[in-house]
């Protein structure tokens, strides 16, 4: 199964499609899980891949959409209602589920998302080192000729006629053009674009960090240096579109959060909707209001 669910992280990395790797790195007996079972899970809450018994994977399920949401791996430890032998861990995140049939776990997640995507509009010497250096940050870096929807940005380095690839790269949806231009042609620029104050504020004239740059390399550096600041501090979106979250319940029986998926125990009992963390629960609450 290992080499399957490898072949299919690959597969899942190439089509740009986000999902999180859960990894067993210890468990404690008599859990059903062992150090090293991993699953894969996507952002409809589907799981392929075996993490541990119905209870656990729910638990790891409903964390791991967390960790999709925040881009940050989480070491997730997962405990039976009462359990207090097993080590601490500084830093884990740590669920009690009650309905786990005894034995620890703890599980590392870790986000793997597709790389943000830099398109370079130009055939200048500082589109050349923005593509070069773009490329060697891990951006997935887009020519002139090349689809801009879905890009986290976009740098328009053609010394000249900067009108029409702002205007597209706007009309495209990217949150983040960058013009490589003097102050003033800037200055110009946005005045005879007269944009509205949403698009103005996507548009980053004399784009680059004030660095002293001269060069092309030193230039490029200054730009994708404040493309990723907008990235790691300013809130700005990678481009992919992100799927809709599951919608989440709490199990009526035992009070743990469910992610609701197709496979979710369920019972509708006087027209009201019930999900439950394992069938185990289901049936308890079935014979509740027999």
């Amino acid at each position: 199964m290992t080499s399957t669910l490898t072949a299919r992280a690959d597969a899942l990395r190439s089509s740009g499609v986000p999902f999180v790797q859960a990894t067993v790195v210890r468990a404690q007996e008599p859990s059903s899980a062992r150090p090293g079972d991993r699953a894969i899970i996507l952002a409809d809450g589907s799981m392929e891949g075996f993490v541990g018994g119905h209870c656990a994977a729910g638990s790891v399920r409903t964390a791991a959409l967390d960790v999709l949401g925040t881009g940050e791996s989480m070491l997730l430890r997962v405990l039976p209602d009462g359990q207090a032998a097993f080590p601490e861990s500084p830093g884990a995140t740590v669920v009690v589920n009650p309905c786990l049939s005894g034995g620890a776990l703890e599980i590392y997640l870790e986000p793997l998302l597709p790389a943000p995507v830099v398109a370079v509009v130009g055939d200048s010497p500082t589109a050349e080192a923005v593509a070069t250096l773009g490329a060697a940050l891990g951006f997935v870096v887009r020519g002139s000729d090349e689809e801009q929807a879905g890009a986290t940005a976009v740098v328009v380095a053609t010394h000249g006629d900067e009108l029409g690839p702002v205007r597209a790269a706007l009309d495209a949806g990217v949150d983040f053009v960058g013009v490589v231009c003097s102050r003033t042609r800037g200055a110009a620029l946005m005045a005879e674009l007269a944009l509205p104050a949403e698009e103005a504020a996507r548009v980053h004239p004399h784009v680059g960090l004030d660095i002293g740059a001269r060069t092309p390399a030193e230039v490029a550096l200054s730009i994708l240096g404040e493309v990723v600041r907008a990235l790691r501090l300013e809130g700005l979106a990678t481009g992919v579109p992100q799927a809709p979250r599951p919608t989440r319940a709490v199990d009526p029986v035992c009070g743990m959060t469910v992610t609701i998926g197709p496979d979710t125990p369920h019972a509708r009992v006087d027209g009201i909707d019930h999900w439950f963390c394992n069938p185990g629960c289901r049936t308890r609450f079935l014979e509740q209001h027999a």
